[in-house]
């Protein structure tokens, strides 16, 4: 598995706008670019830290293309909603440990 970590800090007032866009546009990728989701999270009224997933390295690099033209318009608020938005990090994933209650 490949992870892609994501600092974020969005400008005042902007957190509904930005999550509303943040999901509709991670459900596209998801759909359409072969990702296996993402999880956001809050720092402070500002600042959030997502990351997301993906089968391997060689599906993160060759993901362009695919989505419909409604993710322009999640990207667009997106940007909007946003003072910084930046890849931290790119990984491999050497071992899964998270738990899933619902599944055990």
């Amino acid at each position: 598995m490949y992870i892609v970590l994501y600092t974020i800090k969005i400008k005042p007032n902007q957190e509904d706008n930005f999550i509303e866009a943040w999901k509709g546009l991670t459900d596209l990728i998801y759909k359409y670019e072969g990702s296996l989701g993402s999880r956001l999270h809050k720092k402070d009224a500002l600042n959030f830290f997502a990351y997301a997933q993906w089968p391997d390295k060689n599906t993160f690099d060759n993901a362009s293309g695919n989505l419909p033209e409604e993710a322009n318009n999640f990207r667009t608020k997106m940007k909007a909603s946003c003072e910084k938005f930046e890849v931290l990090e790119k990984f491999e994933m050497i071992e899964d440990l998270l738990k899933n209650k619902e599944s055990e």
